[in-house]
């Protein structure tokens, strides 16, 4: 453990905000060791541990609330830096976020207040949602259901993929009554019952939890619950809601090419061997090696840009918001902006993983080296919503005029 990490465990007296020491010493702390874990999958407990220290979960939280009230284009500018440090740790918090998004409104009675101190003090919520039994198209009917019992009700059901619970305080279960009616159960990682498997094999992102979550007669009280249809507007029940989990991703995405620029640049200042016909004899000075770091370093830029200016779509759909009611075409608006951010800088980023190889030759191909982690890394999180799908809607949507989708991640 070095000094930042020890600096970290001490108590921080400021939210770790863009441009900070905070945030910069979080970084470092979470940067340290990122290769290394991701290589012999060694869980990011301690890092999601400094994380909840800092209270980074709660960066869009209002200021009145606890939170630093940042805009989106300020917190996704925090997110590509930590997606630079570890896409895991990363990823991890992508579904905290999407439940943060609730609360980034005027409080509007207790129960939100409730949930925005749960946030303020730096509780982390993770997301069981996916069935792999489900039929999707058109729509979501969900297996898990809500049944009541005496004054309260239980949860029994499977999901899949569930992102970052087994490293949460509490997670928030979707599910069904048996009206059909689509409800949120948040309720803590501990509670019994609730069983959260760390079974993801994927070659990517493999420190994200991203398992099975089991739940067997899992207690829930009424206070715990958000129907959708009586949200008035907000989380799962609010127009376009899965545009910020999906630039979330992409903004992961852009953190990795910038990792990929950095080592690809520093692979290049300690080659001490080049090729018999190479033009220079230092490998620094090599304008082949040159152009490949500087192709990755124009990348990074690019996908910087186009997730920053997407956010800035999603934050006049936020504005747009009244009584938990966005503007539809303002929201149709910012989903388009983070479907063609995704499509641009997946593409950018499968290319730089692969790129690194050019500035290091084959001795950067060994398995120690781990620089393979960012093209299995980017090529693992672009495959969550494929953009193929985004590129055609955009598509439709220029040519004929037809909306994005409202259902799924647009």
């Amino acid at each position: 453990m070095n000094a930042v990490t020890q600096s970290l465990r001490a108590a921080t007296p400021r939210l770790p905000v863009p441009g900070s020491p905070e945030l910069g010493e979080l970084l470092a702390a979470i940067a340290e060791g990122a290769s290394e874990r991701d290589a012999k999958r060694i869980l990011p407990f301690e890092q999601i541990a400094l994380i909840r220290k800092a209270r980074f979960g709660a960066l869009r939280l209002r200021k009145e609330e606890g939170g630093a009230g940042l805009t989106l284009r300020e917190h996704l500018s925090a997110v590509i830096l930590l997606g630079e440090a570890d896409p895991n740790v990363a990823h991890i918090l992508r579904n905290h976020f999407g439940f943060v998004e609730r609360y980034t409104q005027p409080s509007r009675g207790e129960a939100h207040l409730r949930w925005a101190r749960l946030i303020a003090g730096g509780e982390i919520v993770g997301l069981a949602m996916t069935e792999i039994n489900a039929k999707n198209v058109g729509g979501v009917e969900f297996d898990t259901r809500l049944t009541p019992d005496g004054d309260g009700f239980f949860l029994n059901g499977t999901k899949y993929f569930s992102t970052g619970s087994i490293f949460s305080d509490y997670v928030l279960v979707r599910a069904q009554d048996e009206d059909g009616r689509y409800v949120s159960a948040i309720v803590p990682s501990v509670r019994e019952g609730l069983i959260l498997e760390d079974d993801w094999d994927g070659l990517g992102q493999r420190l994200t939890g991203t398992g099975t979550t089991r739940l067997t007669n899992v207690r829930v009280a009424p206070e715990e619950l958000i129907y959708d249809d009586e949200s008035d507007g907000v989380g799962f029940g609010r127009p376009y809601h899965g545009s910020h989990s999906q630039l979330f991703l992409t903004a992961i995405v852009a953190g990795i090419i910038r990792a990929a620029a950095a080592d690809a640049a520093a692979l290049v200042r300690k080659r001490a061997r080049t090729f018999s016909f190479a033009p220079t004899e230092a490998p620094v000075d090599d304008p082949i090696l040159q152009h490949a770091v500087g192709e990755i370093a124009a990348a990074a830029f690019a996908a910087e840009a186009a997730v920053l200016a997407a956010a800035d779509a999603l934050d006049r759909t936020v504005a747009s918001r009244v009584n938990g009611r966005p503007d539809i075409d303002v929201a149709h608006e910012g989903a388009l902006a983070a479907a063609k951010a995704k499509v641009v800088v997946d593409e950018l980023a499968i290319r730089s993983g692969a790129a690194v190889f050019d500035a290091g030759g084959a001795s950067a191909t060994k398995k120690s080296a781990n620089l393979d982690r960012h093209w299995r890394n980017a090529r693992t999180l672009a495959s969550h919503n494929p953009a193929a799908y985004k590129a055609r809607s955009v598509g439709q949507h220029l040519i004929t005029g037809e909306r994005l989708p409202l259902t799924g991640f647009f």
